[in-house]
């Protein structure tokens, strides 16, 4: 089959699909619906559609794999002892579980990071997660951690924790963690979201792409215009 006839079959089937079995529940309706995976390739991804038209419907955005394949692997990532590595300009590393690592995860709204931070410093810099609320407990070391309140009020709550402490960070909220001691210090966190994001407030600011125009951050933020270039030119391109 011509490469120009897959393409107009797989929107074809991707047109009925969509039209007959498209659903948005928040809840999951079944005991699971495992993302089918990698659809790059064009004859897999017209046969994910085929099977999407007779079996499967759209739940968050990941569609369900027949649940006659599915098998034990489909739930299970193996990992999260590996240390992360550190040595980068922040000091810190995230080890990822959501529905891109286990496709079991797929319509069950949880997921979670080991996070690994370098000693004397190690941050991850103030950011949000846009689908999830999280809970965090430290396993080893010690961090300052803390959020910021929405306007007009933007109360700051901060808290030390040491290991075996746990701290909450509401959904959509500001906020960072920063080693305090002088050995590394690992954490785990859980999210209540299958892909819960990150949006790192300095690299969304200052490092978008096309990059903000610099008059409206300087009028923002109320500094001379060498500054917002400097910011610029020091984020484009650099992601947490």
């Amino acid at each position: 089959m011509a490469m120009k006839g897959v393409h107009f079959l797989v929107v074809f089937v991707f047109t009925l699909a969509f039209t007959f079995v498209s659903a948005s529940d928040p809840s999951p309706l079944q005991d699971f619906c495992v993302a089918l995976g990698d659809t790059k390739n064009d004859v897999l991804l017209l046969l994910h559609m085929i099977e999407v038209l007779f079996y499967a419907v759209f739940v968050n955005g990941e569609l369900c794999k027949d649940p006659k394949l599915v098998v034990a692997e489909d739930f299970f990532f193996s990992g999260l002892n590996k240390p992360g590595n550190t040595s980068n300009p922040l000091g810190w590393m995230a080890t990822i579980v959501n529905v891109m690592k286990i496709a079991g995860l797929n319509t069950l709204g949880v997921s979670m990071v080991r996070l690994d931070y370098a000693p004397n410093g190690g941050l991850i810099p103030p950011h949000i997660h846009p689908r999830a609320s999280e809970i965090l407990v430290v396993l080893e070391g010690t961090l300052y951690v803390g959020f910021v309140t929405s306007n007009p009020n933007n109360t700051l709550f901060t808290k030390v924790l040491n290991k075996g402490d746990v701290f909450v960070f509401p959904i959509g909220l500001i906020h960072f963690q920063l080693n305090v001691g002088n050995t590394p210090a690992i954490a785990i966190a859980a999210f209540d979201s299958q892909n819960f994001g990150i949006i790192p407030i300095a690299n969304a600011i200052f490092g978008s792409d096309p990059p903000i125009n610099p008059d409206v951050l300087t009028k923002a933020f109320q500094v001379d215009r060498n500054v917002v270039n400097y910011l610029q030119s020091k984020f484009q391109g650099n992601n947490i």
